[in-house]
C-alpha cells in the first residue's frame, strides 16, 4: 500500500477532474514505462506506483472512499460500512461532550482502528459486569500483522553444501541471510519481521526467500547426489593408481583400479548434499573419462600395439 498521497504521486490537486487525472497518468506512465527505461529498477517501481494511484483515482467509487477515509480505504479487508458507523459514533460522541451515546437499542460490531473489532452489544456487560458481578474491562485487540512477502534468491552449490551467510538485495534493503546446509531448488528461508509493515503499528509480516541453485561448471546434481566427470590418463586406466579429486570439504585421494574402463562410476560416500531435515547426506560419484593424448606419430605407433590385445569386437551385442 503506497504511503504517499495518491494525488501527490500523480501531481494533481484534490479537485482534479477525470480528464486531468488521465492526462497526468499518461504523461508519467510514458516517462517511467519499463520499455523506455530498460533495466532501470527505480523507474519500474515508479511506474507501478503511478499506475496504482491512477487505478484508484480513476474509479469514482474508490476515489470517494479514498477522499473520505484516506489510506485506510486501500487496506485489504476494508469495510466502508463499519468505518462509516465508527465515524458516525465518534461524531455523535463528540457532540455529547465525548461520552458514548447510551442508546442500546441496536448494537453492532464496528472496526475502530487500533482497537480491532468492538462489539457494542456486550459493551454494557463488559463495563458493569455480568448479573451484578465484578466490573470487567475488555482489552483492546492486538493490531493486525503485516502481510508476508516473497522473493527469489540464487545460491551457489558450495553454499548449499557447506552453509553460509550472504547479503541479498530486496527492494531498497540489503539483508544478511543465513543459508542452511542442504537447501535445494524450491526450498524457502524465512526472515521473521522482514515482510510488509503492520497497519496501526502492528507487527511486520515475514519474508520468504525461495531458493534457486546456480548451475555448477563441473558438477551435476540429482537430488542430494553430486556427479563429476573425472579425467584419467590411459596409463592410469590401464595400470591403476591414485588421483586427487576435489570436494567442497577439500581434496581427497581416489584409487583407480587397474583396467578401469571409461564410464566407470567411483562413489565417495557422504560427499554430496546434506539433508535439510537432518537425514542421511548424499554421495558424490566420479565418472571416469579416459583422456587420449593429442594426436602425433608416437601416439599412432603406440595405438597399433593395442590392436592385437582386443579379443573381439567391443561393440558386439549392441542392437536397437
Amino acid at each position: 500500500m503506497p504511503e504517499r498521497d495518491l494525488y501527490d504521486i500523480l501531481g494533481v490537486g484534490r479537485t482534479a477532474g477525470p480528464d486531468e487525472i488521465k492526462k497526468a497518468y499518461r504523461r508519467l506512465a510514458k516517462k517511467y514505462h519499463p520499455d523506455v527505461n530498460p533495466g532501470n529498477r527505480a523507474s519500474e517501481e515508479k511506474f507501478k506506483e503511478v499506475t496504482a494511484a491512477a487505478e484508484v483515482l480513476g474509479d469514482p467509487k474508490r476515489r470517494a472512499l479514498y477522499d473520505e477515509f484516506g489510506a485506510d480505504s486501500l487496506r485489504s479487508g476494508f469495510d466502508p460500512g463499519k468505518a462509516d458507523a465508527y465515524r458516525q459514533w465518534k461524531q455523535q460522541a463528540g457532540t455529547r461532550g465525548g461520552r458514548m451515546p447510551f442508546d442500546f437499542g441496536d448494537f453492532r460490531e464496528v472496526n475502530v482502528g487500533d482497537f480491532g473489532t468492538f462489539d457494542f452489544g456486550t459493551l454494557f456487560e463488559d463495563l458493569f459486569g455480568d448479573r451484578g458481578g465484578r466490573a470487567r474491562v475488555r482489552r483492546p485487540a492486538a493490531a493486525p500483522q503485516g502481510a508476508d512477502a516473497e522473493a527469489e534468491m540464487e545460491v551457489d552449490l558450495r553454499d548449499a553444501v557447506l552453509g553460509a551467510e550472504r547479503d541479498v538485495r530486496v527492494g531498497h534493503r540489503t539483508l544478511r541471510v543465513k543459508i542452511p546446509k542442504g537447501v535445494l531448488d524450491g526450498s524457502t528461508v524465512r526472515l521473521s519481521g522482514q515482510g510488509a509493515p503492520g497497519p496501526h503499528g502492528g507487527k511486520a509480516g515475514d519474508l520468504y526467500l525461495k531458493i534457486k541453485l546456480r548451475k555448477h561448471p563441473w558438477l551435476r546434481r540429482d537430488g542430494k547426489d553430486l556427479y563429476l566427470d573425472l579425467p584419467v590418463t590411459v596409463p592410469e586406466a590401464v595400470m591403476g593408481g591414485e588421483v586427487t579429486l576435489p570436494t567442497f570439504e577439500g581434496p581427497v585421494r581416489l584409487r583407480i583400479p587397474p583396467g578401469t574402463q571409461s564410464g566407470k562410476k567411483m562413489r565417495l560416500r557422504g560427499k554430496g548434499l546434506p539433508d535439510l531435515r537432518g537425514g542421511e547426506r548424499g554421495d558424490m560419484y566420479a565418472t571416469v573419462q579416459i583422456v587420449i593424448p593429442e594426436r602425433e606419430a608416437g601416439l599412432e605407433r603406440a595405438a597399433k600395439m593395442f590392436e592385437d590385445l582386443y579379443s573381439g569386437d567391443p561393440r558386439a551385442g549392441i542392437s536397437l
